[in-house]
């Protein structure tokens, strides 16, 4: 039985604040396996005890969950549900494992970003791993590849708008699990999680212990366990909700039309050598769901972000036109300078980086996003 906590939620607008809470693994992917139980159920159960407590005690709140029962559940489309409900806050719960002979305690929490040690980055691979098991892994992750450290070169250039606010909550759910579930604290990390780079908010991944140290999943696997960490999720969100409603009290007066700063990925992918030319970069005035159905690679540069559509002339652009858009995971995300010419492409860019630095590039072909580097390999050998 949970019990009801003396916290409660402020509200400062009518509009609902809105946390996904996302219950990693499900259905045929039971994630790590101890001797006794299943990560996927440890996991489920305390998503659901955390969700409970919101609901009881946040007015304003809205939860959504990406699972509720034992199913199985894509990374990207555990994303889409944030991204869908324009949600305000991720919360992902897992369970850590080790290979046998070590024994390991405590939890820790992820934001999105660098992998600091080894250990950080053998989590993000085992959690990312369970793409494998979904249909059509290489055309939906564009070739990623888990198991390959190659293929995390891209969280070495993530410049996340949220990671503040991402680094506040993992810091107040770490201070929750010491203080309160008196748990070993094993400190806030950065690691390349591709549930949280699909998402368009600040996002947290907790692993809530080590299924694989007997102690513990005694402890995961307990009604008191389980109450006590799902208490401290539920403490440190609503500690992170006063923060947020005293931000937003503060700044209501100041409130504007336009959205914040993009979610920005830099691309990694080595610039093909800039032919000479003094011409000026193409500037593509067409819808991009028109121009990108050419049968050859079409380029753009991706530079913006949104979770509406917004006008031609937006102050968000700063004076950059004509763009374009597509919609992707029920985000708006904004293009400058399509062309098949990938050399006209790269000096479009260069220009816009002067606005917005973290602009990237992007290919097209038969109106599908297709991986940049397949379409700048094509793109050389037309030349040839």
């Amino acid at each position: 039985m949970l019990l009801i906590m003396p916290l409660f939620c402020l509200t400062v607008s009518a509009k609902d604040f809105v946390v996904v809470i996302d219950a990693g693994h499900g259905g045929h992917d039971s994630g790590a396996v101890g001797k006794r139980g299943k990560e996927k159920n440890i996991n489920l159960t305390v998503a659901l005890k955390v969700g409970k407590l919101i609901e009881q005690n946040c007015k304003g709140v809205k939860v959504i969950y990406t699972r509720k029962k034992d199913v199985f559940v894509t990374l990207d489309g555990r994303a889409r549900i944030a991204n869908n409900a324009k949600a305000d806050l991720f919360i992902s719960i897992h369970t850590n494992s080790v290979a046998k002979g070590r024994t390991v305690k405590g939890t820790e929490t992820y934001t999105l970003g660098l992998h600091r040690t080894a250990d950080n980055l053998e989590v993000a691979k085992r959690e990312n791993s369970v793409i494998l098991i979904e249909d059509n892994y290489q055309q939906r992750y564009a070739g990623f590849n888990p198991n390959s450290s190659e293929s995390y070169i891209i969280f070495e250039l993530v410049q996340d708008k949220d990671m503040k606010k991402s680094v506040r909550l993992a810091t107040l759910v770490q201070n929750q699990f010491k203080n309160s579930a008196k748990r070993v604290d094993r400190g806030v990390h950065q690691a390349g999680f591709l549930v949280l780079r699909e998402t368009y908010m600040p996002s947290v991944l907790i692993e809530l212990g080590y299924i694989s140290t007997p102690e513990e999943e005694n402890y995961l696997l307990s009604n008191a366990g389980s109450s006590s960490l799902a208490t401290s999720i539920y403490k440190a969100f609503v500690n992170y909700k006063r923060e947020h409603d005293a931000e937003a009290k503060g700044e209501e007066n100041n409130q504007t039309a336009e959205v914040a700063d993009p979610v920005i990925i830099a691309d990694p992918t080595p610039a093909v050598s800039q032919a000479t030319t003094n011409e000026t970069p193409v500037q593509s005035n067409k819808k991009i769901e028109t121009t990108a159905k050419s049968s050859q690679p079409v380029f753009m540069v991706q530079f913006y972000i949104a979770s509406k559509k917004l006008p031609a002339n937006s102050s968000a652009f700063k004076g950059l036109s004509p763009v374009s858009h597509y919609v992707e995971n029920g985000s708006y995300k904004y293009t400058y300078g399509a062309d098949t010419n990938y050399n006209k492409v790269l000096q479009s860019m260069s220009q816009v980086k002067k606005k917005f630095k973290d602009a990237f590039m992007i290919a097209f072909k038969d109106g599908k996003k297709i991986n940049l580097q397949e379409a700048i390999n094509e793109f050389k050998n037309q030349k040839k």
